[in-house]
């Protein structure tokens, strides 16, 4: 097997279920008693948050990087950024280390053009539904996204970082997110991406009347992948 890296902490809570679907994964694939060799570098999401919270994204570049070269040195072979909105730093962070990053976006992308999708919706914090560096890399997947409902954008935001980052589940949020999605799936889209890793915590991914691509399980299994070789 292949040492997978992963950029954690943003926030703990998604950077569990990472942990959890990857080992469950080599679990299932090699039996017995395996279990998946990783390196995690846990950032402290507190000083991530100010960053982004201050629009200061070349201070949430440094400290990604300095992750990603800490897991390269470790002898990690690739490496899985735990959070869509992080992926803004992306191309700072891959063009400062020599082993590949996975983009949560392409990973997502490829397999909703494999699986014939071509509209969708894409939901999670704000500034992965308005900004261009996600959107841009589904759309070159081809696929067609619904404008940003930027209510919508500010209330996830509110969820994610008063509640789920912070590991609290609460009905009413759980009930927002069930109606919004409801909702979703009378406009003329074949699918949602749920782009934020702990939207999870509170959407049942199974359980909508349009298909939901979980883009945390969707990249950790990508992860999977590449420690399985």
């Amino acid at each position: 097997m292949h040492k997978l890296g992963l950029i954690g902490g943003l926030s703990w809570t998604s950077t569990a279920r990472y942990y959890a679907i990857i080992n469950q994964a080599v679990h299932r694939a090699l039996g017995g008693q395996h279990s998946a060799p990783l390196l995690i570098e846990s950032l402290d999401f507190a000083e991530v948050a100010r960053c982004a919270t201050e629009n200061d994204w070349d201070c949430a570049a440094g400290q990604l990087i300095g992750a990603a070269q800490r897991l390269e040195q470790g002898g990690a072979g690739a490496l899985l950024i735990c959070a869509n909105s992080m992926h803004r730093v992306y191309d700072r962070v891959q063009a400062a280390v020599g082993i590949p990053i996975l983009h949560i976006a392409d990973i997502v992308g490829k397999k909703m053009k494999a699986d014939g999708i071509e509209k969708a919706a894409l939901i999670g914090t704000r500034n992965v539904m308005i900004e261009k560096f996600y959107r841009q890399r589904l759309v070159a997947h081809g696929i067609s996204l619904l404008p940003a409902d930027m209510e919508l954008a500010d209330r996830i935001d509110r969820i994610v970082y008063d509640e789920l980052t912070v590991g609290k589940v609460s009905k009413e949020s759980e009930r927002y997110m069930k109606s919004e999605l409801t909702d979703i799936a009378k406009e003329d889209v074949q699918a949602v991406v749920l782009a934020c890793t702990e939207l999870e915590l509170i959407v049942d991914v199974k359980a909508n009347v349009l298909p939901i691509y979980d883009c945390t399980g969707i990249h950790a299994k990508a992860g999977v992948e590449f420690i399985l070789g």
